[in-house]
């Protein structure tokens, strides 16, 4: 191999490590194995090892082309790497410390590295810059043996140059020629390959008076594709071609191609870290590096995973999409799936009633999106007994992924003989604070409320600065002086000149979405008629009253579609629909028009209104027809026409009712169940507190949301189990789980386990637990098969304890401020009418006090079992009884009982989806 152009570079000494040495002489021919290492102690019996307690040991041994060693004894990995490749140094006799590599050292290993570079075997090899090799040598009319190349580093992050020279000063020439069997290979793979491909991707001009538009590339199978980018970008040649860094999402392809100015491919010593051209402000913003003139966003390229060229196509929807995520109202909606309905909530409850990402992760997801560094939590433990002293507060630091999280119990509604556990009680605060890449500070918040978990300070302290961001979002022309008394509101603190230097690009694109001055996305003109309210236009509700009506901190389901109309309607473009949009009212999740409209209706009854339009971006990420919206946005006057149902009122949440049902006093002696409704939540379950080794299984386990608030409190608890038929419910159940899990280091879990199957279908895994509970879920089944769990469960399950609620039919005249159509009605005749008021949609019955005290009583009787009744709201002693009703099942203690049989003890019917484990931490994702 020969170079040409080669200019002078003087080489900076460095120290460099064994292992970084071991690389510059062998390269990937070196291969670590790194094992972790059970380390056991005599106990001081001869022969008797037993297993040390303590953190992992590793060892790592290094195979080379001359040799093989192994390292000592570490804690860290990369402890043991080093010291391998030290021992291997010490047997080849190199010395690193003398020091310092010389200067020719650097160039031997370059020399060495490209030689690799254009080797046969490299050719041949899965690696992104063979694949550009590849098309290199089967480019029609090209070069067959130049390849030319600049790579820089920007920001920690390597920029390739891939380019295709004609034989000249800048260029490397292979001495031999690649052999003819491995040209007539590649020959071979391109005739078996498609003839073209069609690539779609967006133009992002530098000039912002022109707009974003789509492009198609044509990828010929004897062509090469950053030629058919080249065109696009108006350049003879791929040599020309600069490629960003990849951005989106951790495994796209997405990146941005540019043109090299003119003065940097003349001088081959040019910085191509500080290029001189136009800015494109919007192509930089995205990949948060310098990208000069019009660029071309695509998703192609050669991977690591093939050796065929990889694409997928990217639309101006998802140029718009990728826009609207980096600011954290746009990245909560498209979390949503709801990006014209939904709005960041202003309050962060409980994980139950939040619908979308958690405020966590939208903060930490809009760092990344940003070049920020993670968030840097720092929750305060406030012990109960002394909240108010400052010297008792534990600090400590928490980054995304790494949560430490303290234990605590709940002094409210303890008995007198728990005062220890009320003593060691804590309360938490949360600080947050976020850093440049430079790690200059630009925000801190420090919120003075408190909360009986860590995760909701932390999850609260992040919607605060959220909160704070989306105001700045909205106008990003906002004057300090206003900024700062926002801050000072929500308890935050900005630094200007680090703040505005890290967000410098916001404003120059954003502010294109804006009407006004300099505005260069389409002219946003909505339809002038006549308001009802400031924001809705020509409101027409239809339906009778049904009386159920939405009320604050109510969760509501709604079916609604949103389309764009133009003037006289004679054009109608639909944007969004919902079959199933649930939200909580009042918690600033949905635009607040919407919110001002449901007011006003009951279960059963549609809205028709138009609105005006919202920023143009949400509009364009929301449709598929991107290039029809700009057009029709362009050349009419529009607005937004809504459609939407109020399907049903929960009040409260079943989810939040689900909890509450746990939030239970079992007295020392018997079984009276005293509720605390109160919005701190206690799970003192007397049970569980007094046996040990305890199994639990929640029938109809949905979300988690239960199993979830188990873990929240110390028990004696060792597996939980959740059966559920909705494979949606069951994977947000395991994400909860097992980042729970995996965090608490304290647990006396050792094991979790999540089945997909119905809860009617015996499954002898299910059998022997010592608690059993099925809440707010028999009402979703059929009478019969509610019937027939109630046998299953009670005949082979055969739990210790089997608690089931279910909601009371007789309270809904008090949930829905109305009474029942005719109180003398046989209940178990449901006309359309009593349908309509069950608290559910998709609840297929709903039993009075009566009938489900029969059901329970019948079935504890036929099983062997004793039954209580106790409830959830409302009273026993008034009218008309609880919210949500209870029955407690405890079994009775039988001389024999009748093992299964050896088919049932077989069957199998429920399928694992997901599995913890506390001694090998493995788990099985959904």
């Amino acid at each position: 191999m020969e170079t040409r152009g080669c200019t002078e570079v003087t080489v900076r000494k460095t120290n460099l490590t064994p292992k970084a040495i071991i690389y510059q002489k062998f390269g990937s021919k070196a291969c670590y194995k790194v094992e972790e290492v059970q380390e056991s102690i005599q106990n001081g019996c001869p022969g008797l090892a037993i297993p040390q307690k303590g953190p992992s040991l590793y060892r790592c041994s290094l195979e080379l082309p001359e040799l093989f060693v192994v390292s000592d004894v570490f804690k860290k990995k990369k402890d043991a790497e080093q010291c391998a490749a030290e021992k291997a140094l010490k047997e080849l006799g190199i010395n690193p410390a003398a020091d310092y590599p010389t200067e020719q050292e650097p160039w031997d290993a370059l020399i060495e590295r490209m030689t690799y570079l254009f080797s046969d075997e490299f050719l041949q090899s899965v690696h992104p810059f063979s694949g550009h090799l590849r098309a290199t040598l089967q480019r029609e009319g090209g070069s067959k043996s130049f390849l030319g190349f600049v790579i820089c580093h920007e920001d920690s992050c390597t920029i390739v140059w891939v380019c295709c020279y004609t034989k000249g000063n800048l260029s490397i020439q292979k001495k031999n020629p690649y052999p003819s069997e491995i040209i007539e290979l590649i020959d071979i793979q391109k005739s078996d390959s498609l003839q073209n491909t069609m690539v779609e991707a967006v133009h992002i001009p530098f000039s912002l008076d022109k707009t974003v538009q789509p492009v198609r590339l044509n990828i010929l199978s004897d062509g090469y594709y950053l030629d058919a980018i080249a065109q696009k970008l108006g350049v003879t040649d791929a040599n020309k071609v600069l490629l960003s860094r990849a951005i989106g999402k951790a495994s796209s392809e997405t990146r941005l191609h540019f043109a090299a100015p003119e003065s940097a491919m003349l001088d081959v010593s040019a910085d191509l870290v500080n290029l001189e051209g136009p800015l494109n402000v919007r192509a930089s913003y995205f990949c948060g590096q310098s990208i000069y003139g019009d660029a071309i966003m695509a998703s192609i390229g050669y991977t690591w995973r093939s050796k065929d060229l990889f694409h997928e196509d990217i639309f101006l929807q998802s140029y718009y999409r990728m826009l609207i995520s980096k600011m954290p109202s746009g990245n909560y909606k498209l979390s949503r799936e709801a990006i014209l309905a939904a709005e960041l909530p202003s309050v962060f409850t409980t994980k139950s009633n939040w619908r979308g990402s958690f405020p966590r992760e939208i903060l930490c997801s809009f760092c990344r999106q940003h070049r920020l560094s993670e968030p840097v939590f720092s929750t305060i433990n406030l012990p109960l007994k002394d909240q108010s002293s400052s010297r008792s507060h534990k600090e400590m630091s928490v980054t995304e992924g790494v949560e430490q999280e303290t234990e605590y119990a709940n002094g409210r509604g303890i008995a007198t003989g728990d005062q220890e556990s009320v003593e060691s009680a804590s309360m938490f605060r949360c600080k947050v604070k976020i850093f440049s890449k430079c790690q200059d500070l630009i925000i801190e918040c420090s919120p003075e409320q408190i909360y009986k978990k860590s995760n909701d300070a932390i999850h609260n302290a992040s919607l605060k600065v959220l909160s704070w961001l989306n105001e700045y979002f909205k106008d990003l022309s906002m004057p300090v002086e206003k900024l700062n008394y926002l801050a000072d509101v929500l308890h935050i603190q900005f630094y200007p000149e680090n703040f505005f230097k890290a967000f410098l690009l916001c404003s120059s694109v954003h502010s294109l979405q804006h009407r006004g001055k300099g505005r260069k996305l389409p002219e946003i003109r909505s339809v002038n008629v006549p308001h009802t309210s400031p924001d809705v236009c020509s409101l027409n509700i239809e339906g009778l009253d049904s009386g159920v009506c939405p009320s604050t901190e109510s969760l509501l389901c709604i079916s609604y579609s949103v389309s764009l109309v133009t003037e006289g309607k004679h054009v109608k473009q639909l944007l969004e629909s919902n079959d199933e949009f649930e939200f909580e009212m009042g918690s600033g999740a949905v635009i607040s028009p919407l919110e001002s409209v449901l007011t006003q209706m009951s279960v059963g009854q549609s809205a028709f209104f138009s609105m005006n339009l919202p920023p143009c971006e949400y509009i364009l990420a929301s449709t598929d027809d991107s290039e029809g919206i700009i057009s029709l946005l362009t050349s009419e006057t529009c607005c937004l026409d809504y459609t939407v149902t109020l399907l049903c009122v929960t009040e409260p949440p079943e989810e939040r009712m689900e909890q509450a049902l746990f939030s239970l006093h079992f007295q020392n002696k018997g079984w009276n169940m005293l509720c605390n409704t109160s919005n701190n939540l206690v799970l003192l379950l007397w049970y569980i507190s007094r046996i040990s080794h305890l199994l639990t299984v929640d029938f109809g386990c949905g979300s988690g949301s239960l199993l979830d608030s188990l873990l929240d409190y110390p028990t004696s608890l060792e597996k939980i189990v959740g059966v559920d038929i909705s494979q949606k419910s069951l994977s947000r159940a395991a994400k909860i789980l097992h980042s729970k899990l995996s965090t608490k280091s304290d647990t006396s879990i050792k094991s979790a386990v999540l089945y997909d199957g119905s809860i009617t279908d015996f499954d002898f895994r299910l059998c022997g637990f010592d608690i059993g509970t099925c809440l707010e879920v028999i009402e979703h089944m059929e009478e019969d098969q509610a019937c027939m769990f109630g046998d299953i469960a009670l005949n082979y399950f055969r739990p210790k304890i089997l608690i089931v609620s279910t909601p009371n039919y007789e309270y809904n005249v008090i949930l829905q401020r109305s009474s029942l159509t005719n109180p003398e009605e046989d209940p178990d005749e449901k006309t359309e009418s009593q349908s309509c008021r069950f608290r559910n949609h998709d609840h297929k019955f709903e039993w009075t006090r009566e009938q489900f005290n029969k059901w329970a009583t019948e079935l504890a009787n036929r099983h062997n079992y004793s039954v209580e009744f106790s409830g959830v709201g409302g009273s026993a002693d008034a009218e008309p009884g609880f919210a949500s009703q209870i029955a407690v099942f405890m079994r009775k203690i039988l001389p024999q009982e009748d093992d299964v049989s050896e088919n049932e003890n077989s069957a199998q019917n429920c399928k694992v989806v997901w599995e913890w484990n506390s001694v090998d931490r493995s788990d099985s994702s959904l």
